[in-house]
């Protein structure tokens, strides 16, 4: 929620990838920078608040991945979802996916507007 630009980059590794809710959205880390780096002029940049986190940890313990539910402050419900790797720094996040669930009785009606939208 706070526009902390310097932190926000530091948690992503230098090959991660970013998958955005729309579907032309698929950012290396210096595409999403530049995309992105806009809104870390302001006091805040987006506000997604957890409600639900899952973190797997593989059998070594060097990577992780993770599903959240978020609270969207634009959008209501979100979902997260990443692989995370550990560094000399700590974790960091090498892919993550953002999405809105769509209840079942009305995707084919929403993926409607998808398409004409196209």
């Amino acid at each position: 929620a706070v526009a902390d630009g310097e932190l926000y980059w530091s948690l992503y590794t230098e090959d991660a990838v970013f998958i955005g809710t729309d579907a032309s959205e698929r950012w290396t880390l210096p595409e999403f920078r530049a995309y992105a780096e806009r809104y870390f002029e302001r006091d805040s940049a987006w506000v997604y608040s957890p409600t639900e986190r899952h973190v797997h940890l593989s059998p070594t313990g060097e990577a992780a991945w993770f599903y959240e539910k978020l609270d969207s402050k634009s959008y209501g419900v979100a979902r997260g979802s990443g692989a995370l790797v550990r560094d000399g720094s700590g974790w960091r996040i090498s892919h993550y996916v953002l999405s809105f669930p769509i209840p079942n009785d009305i995707a084919a009606e929403v993926m409607r507007e998808v398409r004409a939208a196209d």
